[in-house]
Order: structure tokens, then sequence, then C-alpha cells
């Protein structure tokens, strides 16, 4: 069976990178404007994504877009132990949004945001060859 690619999977592309290197550069440059909750939901974004993009060029989509749900995916694609699963259960401690009885958002501590900052980047780093060094197949 040959999966198809889904359509539009580029812009998937393009917007985490945009997310990103938009995270990336508020905390570079030390913007105030960008709260750790700006740095936290922009590097999410990102990953999310680019972890869409990544499936979409392969036919496929995540059960949901929680952190959790996009490592279940990632794993089916690149094994088990392709690294940054606990990253992502990380970020997905944060919120809780799906469910309107378990709703519930903590906003991460300037301590945190350099591992948030890093598991985008480790992301980036990770898919990167996938979605560049082909048209997907």
């Amino acid at each position: 069976m040959n999966p198809i690619q889904i359509e539009d999977w580029r812009i998937y592309r393009r917007d985490g990178e945009q997310f990103l290197h938009t995270a990336f550069e508020a905390h570079r440059q030390k913007k105030k404007a960008f709260s750790a909750d700006t740095l936290y939901n922009l590097t999410c974004m990102g990953i999310e994504k680019l972890i869409m993009a990544f499936l979409m060029s392969r036919g496929d989509l995540a059960e949901n877009h929680t952190m959790t749900d996009l490592d279940r995916a990632l794993q089916q694609h690149l094994g088990r132990d392709y690294g940054l699963s606990e990253r992502l259960w990380f970020l997905d401690g944060f919120q809780e949004i799906c469910d309107l009885e378990d709703y519930r958002v903590e906003s991460p501590q300037s301590k945190d945001i350099d591992l948030i900052l890093d598991t985008g980047a480790e992301i980036q780093k990770l898919l990167t060859p996938y979605l560049y060094n082909k048209e997907i197949h």
C-alpha cells in the first residue's frame, strides 16, 4: 500500500518553522512582550505544525493534537526510541484543554523556557531531513 500525501503539508512545515523562529528570536533578543506563556505556546504550535507536516507528507494524521498524541504518531513512523517522547510529555504537562471537566492550564516558569525551546529545536532537527530531503515517498 502506498500512502498518499495529504495536500498542503508544506504549508504546515512553513508555519511550524515560522512559529519556532519567532519564539527563538524573541527569547534570544529578550523581548519583554513575549512572556513564558507566549514562548511556550509559540513553541508548541511550531512543534505541532512540523509534526503534522511530517505525518501529512506520509499520508497520515495524529489521533489528536496533544503532544502525547503527536508523540504516539511519531513513534509509528520513527520507532519508539526516536528520543524525544519525554520532552513532548513534559510540554503536555502544562495544560489539559481537550476535556472541559479536566480543563487546566499551568504557566511555565522562566526556568522551563530553555527546555521548551530546546525541545522545539530538537523536533525541528529530527524532522528536517524528512521534510526537505525529497518529495516525500
